[in-house]
């Protein structure tokens, strides 16, 4: 990471209770997912400011989406059961997911956030749903669009999601939908839910 950059992430976190989420962020997690974290906070903010969303919420989002990524899936499972969540057979059949509903979890119960618009974008911010709010789109494509992703057409994603929230929604399902379906891996009714949403509306890639 630049200094500039790192001085300009640093900054963004100076301030309680940001100082206290940023220490246990790099406690929780992995190096390289930590720096993903601040990779995410920092894109969801670009794109908040973009398309009108709210700042602070897409600050907090993204930032704090992955803080159970790195928990053992044994112990997540746990976690999540004993907040009385109930998960789906989609929700049970794929491990992958699980980060995404303790990390919404976490936030209520552990850390008092109790805005509903910013736990929903922390808990789909894998699969998607449909009536995606504002908030959950930016953080949904922070999360995908970040500096730090790699992947082969990410340039191309980045243009996409720059020009329209719903295009790059659309391209990004379309993807994940395939990628999914050629490694023989189950479809998330949200996910499919938000796919028929975006097309039903009209949404194309222009």
């Amino acid at each position: 990471m630049g200094e500039s950059k790192k001085s300009r992430r640093q900054a963004m976190l100076l301030d309680s209770p940001w100082s206290e989420y940023d220490q246990m962020l790099e406690q929780r997690l992995s190096k390289k997912r930590y720096k993903h974290s601040l990779a995410v906070m920092e894109r969801a903010i670009e794109l908040a400011r973009r398309f009108g969303a709210d700042e602070e919420k897409a600050k907090l989002a993204g930032l704090l989406h992955d803080v159970m990524k790195d928990t053992e899936d044994k112990i997540l499972l746990q976690f999540i059961e004993d907040s009385d969540i109930l998960l789906t057979y989609a929700d049970r059949a794929a491990p992958q997911l699980w980060h995404a509903i303790g990390a919404a979890v976490f936030l209520q119960k552990r850390l008092g956030i109790v805005d509903e618009d910013v736990l929903a974008a922390v808990r789909y911010h894998t699969t998607g749903r449909a009536g995606m709010s504002l908030l959950e789109k930016v953080v949904y494509l922070a999360d995908l669009t970040s500096s730090d992703r790699d992947y082969g057409d990410v340039a191309k994603t980045r243009r996409i999601v720059d020009r329209d929230l719903d295009q790059g929604m659309l391209y990004s399902m379309k993807f994940l939908i395939g990628d999914l379906v050629a490694r023989g891996r189950l479809l998330h009714p949200d996910t499919l839910a938000c796919y028929d949403e975006l097309v039903r509306a009209g949404v194309q890639i222009s």
